[in-house]
């Protein structure tokens, strides 16, 4: 069995931590590759190691030198070396002179950032006594950015059949010219969810500072209860509405690989956390998680026989597509379409704008915007088979006195409505208590 783990910001904060992911790792054999992230905060009010890196960057840009940012990763990074007596099997002075030279000679934004996860697993390598692998000979991005899936599931099948266990840097990798490219921030998650695709993993294990997802945000619902097990759909959905236990992007490569993803804790690895899978097992009528976010817009429109024009749907798409606009969601009834998107983007009259075009193109007989709008989503496999349950939903809405403006069933995992954003957490608390407390 092969295992792929992906260490967090807080686990590779300091010295301590690391003694806990070593032991993490050497509890269970089947744990052969680990992929880290840069070092986090160790208490309130530090800075993330990639934090001062940006900030190294910027201060390069203007002034040709680092300043005080490098200075304090230095001290970090040297502070975790002595303490776990790493002088015998890494020249951390060395590594980090040599560092310092490549960040000046490169003068690149990517290569600056990318340098806290390559520090770390430099780290977390010597520590463990196990091959450093640097990702950038490892994951392939393509000349636009993009990642060459194929190129890089050959290059980390090659690597790792030639070892049988490894330390990773997450979050970068490296174009044809020898470039480093990052993926997005918080992207070494997806560096390791890559690792678990061209690996042939049978799990890809997150180890971060939450024992896995919860039903609801805790700041809004008390001690809410821990998911168990979530479909790759529903945890789409729920990470789109806000919960950011993982980078959306991970479920990619392993979704189409079929390997399950494991969201663990390292301060207690004991918890069993959340399980992410292709299916599961669910009681008829129950829900696994509820989350929304605050802060959209919709603009309805309404026109006599929209429906039944042809290419109508399209026009609109086109005009938002025309602005630069993001669909969320698009309810309708008969000649009657709303368009729903996060009000940021309708910022500077964009709102106005598109009203325009749209009476303009369609001909309408009204078009207005429902504004201040919260969304919620109420997922769970099999939710629209289940007879009653979005009605259940509807109702504990209901009796909490919320009134509902917009709604859309728009798979079998999940519920989506809109309410007032000053009922958003009144409703959230209902449908928790409907589902998990009576």
């Amino acid at each position: 069995m092969i295992k792929v783990c992906k260490f967090g910001g807080t686990s590779m904060a300091c010295a301590e931590t690391l003694r806990r992911v070593k032991e993490i790792l050497q509890s269970d054999p089947s744990r052969r590759y680990a992929v880290v992230s840069a070092p986090g905060k160790r208490f309130g009010g530090e800075r993330k190691v990639t934090d001062l890196l940006y900030e190294a960057h910027r201060e390069l840009e203007r002034t040709g030198n680092f300043g005080e940012n490098f200075e304090k990763i230095k001290i970090r990074i040297k502070g975790v070396s002595d303490e776990l007596r790493l002088e015998k099997s890494l020249d951390t002075d060395a590594l980090l002179r040599a560092t310092e030279r490549e960040i000046k000679e490169r003068k690149s934004e990517a290569f600056t950032v990318s340098r806290g996860e390559y520090l770390a697993a430099k780290l977390m390598a010597a520590y463990q006594g196990v091959p450093f692998l640097d990702a950038a000979d490892l994951i392939v991005f393509r000349g636009d950015g993009t990642l060459d899936e194929a190129a890089t599931d050959r290059k980390i099948a090659k690597a790792l059949k030639e070892t049988e266990r490894a330390v990773i840097p997450g979050f970068y990798g490296a174009d044809e010219k020898g470039n480093v490219v990052c993926f997005p921030r918080g992207g070494s998650d997806i560096s390791g969810a890559v690792v678990a695709r061209a690996a042939g993993a049978d799990l890809y294990e997150n180890w971060t500072d939450v024992s896995g997802f919860l039903v609801c945000d805790p700041r809004i619902v008390e001690n809410p209860a821990k998911i168990e097990t979530l479909t790759y759909r529903e945890l789409r959905t729920l990470s789109y509405m806000g919960a950011s236990v993982l980078h959306i992007e991970t479920l990619f490569p392993v979704r189409e690989a079929g390997i399950p993803i494991r969201i663990l804790n390292t301060f207690r690895p004991e918890d069993k956390g959340t399980t992410i899978v292709k299916s599961r097992k669910t009681a008829a009528g129950t829900i696994a998680g509820l989350a929304g976010k605050k802060g959209y817009t919709a603009i309805c429109i309404e026109k006599t026989l929209l429906s039944d024009r042809v290419g109508g749907v399209r026009k609109i798409l086109e005009i938002l597509d025309g602005n630069g606009v993001p669909l969320c969601l698009l309810p309708s009834g008969i000649d009657r379409i709303s368009v729903l998107t996060e009000s940021e983007h309708l910022r500077g009259g964009k709102a106005e704008k598109l009203m325009r075009e749209i009476e303009g193109e369609l001909r309408t007989e009204r078009v207005w915007t429902m504004t201040g709008l919260a969304l919620i989503a109420a997922v769970g496999q099999g939710m629209q088979g289940s007879v009653g349950a979005a009605a259940r939903v509807l109702k504990a809405v209901a009796q909490a006195g919320v009134n509902v403006r917009l709604i859309d069933q728009g798979s079998q995992e999940e519920l989506l409505f809109c309410v007032d954003e000053g009922d958003f957490e009144r409703a959230l608390r209902a449908v928790y208590e409907e589902f998990f407390i009576r």
